[in-house]
């Protein structure tokens, strides 16, 4: 008994961190108040459209299309924005055996009735600088960092 569990942690600690990574070129949707979207979720996020975000979640489990007009609030950082940590569900404390560098953006905007909503995204290391600048220019709205970690992404 003994050695299965010596094994099953031997094998927990070998995995790779990528596991728990998302792909460098997507995003994952980690957390908000959108109800219609699965968690933990990877899919592709688009900002090509002249209007809109587009996070569409892989297997269909959902898409997230937010009017750029809507968005009241842009955040950045290594850790869940300050303000929607209670609307994060996380991966569990597997997670926490490693340490690797994740880029939290949060987006807070208001749906078609007027409520305040937010969408929590990770996004894959080569999108952050080019998201946070389409997302600036298309919303006119300015990123708030964390901090000066989060702020050398901004890419100036």
């Amino acid at each position: 008994m003994r050695s299965m569990l010596s094994v099953a942690l031997l094998l927990s600690l070998c995995s790779s961190p990528a596991a728990f990574a998302v792909d460098s070129n997507k995003a994952k949707y980690v957390g908000g108040t959108v109800g219609n979207m699965a968690l933990n979720i990877e899919g592709n996020l688009s900002l090509s459209d002249q209007t809109r975000m587009v996070f569409v979640a892989e297997k269909g489990a959902g898409i997230l299309e937010v009017p750029y007009k809507d968005v009241s609030e842009l955040e950045y950082g290594q850790k869940v924005g300050r303000r929607w940590k209670a609307a994060v569900l996380w991966a569990g404390p597997a997670a926490l055996l490693f340490k690797a560098r994740k880029h939290f953006l949060t987006v807070g905007y208001k749906d078609a009735g007027g409520a305040e909503q937010a969408a929590v995204l990770e996004l894959g290391k080569d999108i952050v600088r080019t998201t946070l600048a389409s997302l600036e220019a298309r919303t006119g709205r300015k990123v708030t960092y964390q901090d000066e970690e989060a702020a050398k992404h901004r890419g100036n």
